[in-house]
């Protein structure tokens, strides 16, 4: 009798991790295929494909701690219990979630990309910069001085930003290339 429980239960698992590895694959290259036509760089799509497998994972916990018999009420303590905690810690590190998030944000919506020359309206540090890097907590912009600034991802989306140039480091490639001749 047991043994055929944990063979169903086993089964189930063989199925549902299957399922999730044919979810993943789709979602990645759905995620790939629309980040390429948007002229999004590989490593923002290596990052928001890494949210999407840990965000699976977890799913999979939760839906394996069902099939193996856990019961609501011990998951809703023990998750209550974690997110407590990690309420608790978030609240501590809120800028650091908001950046994330906005990342994310950024990721899916985001009209500027790597290369683009953009100014930022900003009452105290106004900046004019191409970018050079989008990452999951900040953008890399580069100065026409030469200085890099990092700029925080939920800044980026909460003040006016207007686009220069778009592809300014293509044109600056071109442009010492015609220096040199």
């Amino acid at each position: 009798m047991i043994s055929e429980i944990l063979q169903g239960q086993l089964i189930t698992t063989g199925i549902f991790i299957l399922s999730l590895l044919i979810i993943r694959a789709i979602s990645h290259f759905t995620i790939t295929k629309v980040a390429r036509k948007n002229g999004i760089n590989e490593a923002r799509i290596r990052l928001i494909r890494r949210y999407i497998t840990v965000a699976l994972i977890l799913v999979a916990i939760l839906i394996e701690s069902f099939v193996f018999g856990a019961k609501f009420e011990d998951l809703a303590l023990i998750f209550s219990s974690v997110f407590a905690i990690i309420g608790i810690a978030l609240f501590a590190i809120w800028s650091i979630l908001s950046n994330v998030t906005s990342g994310i944000i950024m990721f899916f919506n985001f009209p500027y990309k790597v290369g683009d020359k953009i100014e930022i309206h900003d009452k105290d540090f106004p900046i004019t910069a191409i970018i050079e890097d989008i990452r999951a907590f900040q953008l890399h912009l580069r100065l026409d001085n030469g200085d890099l600034v990092t700029y925080p991802n939920n800044l980026m989306l909460q003040k006016a930003v207007t686009l220069i140039q778009k592809d300014a480091i293509d044109n600056l490639d071109e442009d010492d290339g015609v220096d040199a001749v």
